[in-house]
């Protein structure tokens, strides 16, 4: 997110000390796993996290005593310099690439990149610590670089240590999730979220206002990630009209419908359609869920129309088509999948 700090630049974790905890007493009594599938919604602290047990299991290897407490290694250590820099010999992160001058960014984590971390695993670590992979984030690994990361994640070499996150672990390739030790984390709290955006107040330039900082708490659902992108008032103020559209469903409110559709159509509003798209998702998900004794016949509407949205929303994505039939259309079957299901 522009202007706030990456997960491998933050050296604070909110909300997560029983994840931490758990794999603190790991190392310390020299059972760790060597993969492990961190997972839960976005923005909850599972990247951070990540990077905070890479940053601790490197610097053992230069001196750096064991702590009880926390996985804390200081800003100042030079492993944590390497980390932030992606420079340390021993960490490979497998990630989608970010757009550079000649080349737009990836949407997939290609074998080719996989392949090549691998051949970190084949060496000797320098120190003869571990070597460590970070997968952020496993839904953007391809089906050939999934398979290519299970060959050595079924037989790693000695001292390896995978770090697999998650936004959705069900999705993950069986055969790893059956080799991974499962870590799920929980949705921050709301003194754990405010807590979170106090920390970032330098990366904000102006201070939040308290008004702004609890509407942004209330609409983000336990995601750090949503509360930053909730404190921009024009973001906030289209996810709850989309929240009201969705809370009268059947009924399609047209009028507000296309309102909604005419500011996600403005140029500059790919993050706001996001948004917009991710709280129809998470509206669907705990309709399915409210009602999931119902069967499989009963839900099929609504799956299929987010199976629909899914794919359309795509499509604008890769072809820049107007965002406006995608979001009346969008409304209009959900809807009528609603109604359906009554």
């Amino acid at each position: 997110m522009a202007g706030v700090p990456h997960p491998r630049e933050r050296n604070v974790l909110f909300g997560q000390g029983e994840a931490e905890k758990a794999l603190l007493q790991a190392f310390s009594a020299d059972r760790l796993h060597h993969a492990w599938l961190i997972g839960g919604p976005q923005g909850i602290g599972k990247a951070t996290l990540a990077y905070r047990l890479a940053r601790y299991v490197l610097a053992q290897g230069e001196g750096r005593g064991r702590s009880d407490d926390a996985l804390d290694i200081s800003p100042e250590h030079p492993v944590s310099r390497q980390v932030a820099a992606l420079s340390h010999p021993n960490l490979f992160v497998l990630r989608r690439q970010p757009a550079t001058e000649k080349k737009a960014a990836t949407t997939t984590i290609p074998v080719d990149q996989v392949r090549r971390a691998l051949n970190l695993f084949n060496a000797t670590a320098g120190d003869a610590g571990y070597r460590i992979c970070i997968v952020d984030s496993a839904e953007d690994l391809t089906p050939a670089s999934a398979n290519a990361l299970l060959k050595v994640v079924e037989e790693p070499p000695p001292r390896s240590l995978f770090l697999i996150i998650s936004h959705a672990p069900r999705r993950v390739l069986p055969t790893i999730r059956s080799r991974c030790r499962r870590l799920m984390l929980r949705a921050l709290g709301d003194e754990d979220l405010r807590a979170v955006l106090h920390s970032l107040e330098a990366s904000f330039g102006d201070k939040p206002r308290d008004e702004d900082v609890a509407r942004a708490v209330r609409l983000s659902e336990g995601s750090a990630r949503r509360a930053i992108e909730f404190l921009d008032p024009g973001r906030a103020e289209t996810v709850e009209g989309v929240n009201r559209l969705l809370g009268e469903l059947p009924r399609f409110d047209v009028k507000g419908a296309l309102a909604i559709a005419e500011r996600l159509s403005r140029k500059g509003a790919e993050q706001d359609l996001e948004l917009a798209l991710d709280s129809v998702q998470r509206w669907a998900s705990a309709k399915l869920n409210d009602r999931a004794g119902e069967g499989a016949t009963r839900l099929a509407p609504l799956v299929e129309v987010c199976e629909k949205i899914a794919r359309a929303a795509r499509e604008v994505d890769t072809y820049n088509l107007d965002r406006r039939p995608l979001v009346l259309t969008m409304f209009g079957d959900l809807a009528d999948a609603v109604r359906s299901m009554e």
